[in-house]
């Protein structure tokens, strides 16, 4: 994949909805390109979050522990970032992540992510609004799967 498609790609990531072309190719530039297999874990709950994965194509499970083990709990699929919240609160993982079949990612280190951040503030709005989405999204299964199990 050039530069240029890696670019058109970053562009339909809602993330960076507004971004400037000039941004993308940068952030595109810094960024590494990796290739997972069916099967491969990009990352694992726990561990040091030292970067973000945007997802250029294919699909990967998103996976928490469990007393039963590890369990899926979402899938992401291309366009989306993941892993932006170990790196922005600068806590360990907060789930697995695991290709399921052919995935290709840029990956953005926390340093060059975090830049960015602060030099472009329409990104920043836009990581805040994506983060509460899925609080939001958390709390409702949440209060969903409390109110099945009568725990009210």
């Amino acid at each position: 994949m050039s530069l240029e498609t890696e670019v058109e790609v970053l562009r339909r990531v809602p993330l960076f909805r507004g971004i400037e072309e000039t941004k993308l190719r940068l952030l595109a530039f810094i960024s590494d390109r990796m290739q997972y297999r069916d099967g491969e874990r990009l990352c694992t709950q726990g561990e040091e979050g030292d970067c973000a994965f945007i997802l250029l194509s294919g699909v990967a499970d998103v996976l928490v522990k469990t007393p039963d083990g590890e369990r899926k709990v979402a899938e992401v699929g291309e366009h989306s970032i993941v892993g932006e919240i170990a790196i922005l609160c600068d806590v360990p993982r907060t789930a697995t992540l695991i290709a399921s079949g052919e995935l290709d990612v840029l990956t953005v280190n926390k340093d060059d992510f975090l830049k960015l951040l602060k030099e472009f503030p329409d990104m920043s709005l836009e990581v805040m609004r994506t983060l509460a989405l899925r609080l939001e999204a958390t709390t409702q299964a949440l209060a969903a799967a409390r109110s099945a199990n009568g725990d009210e």
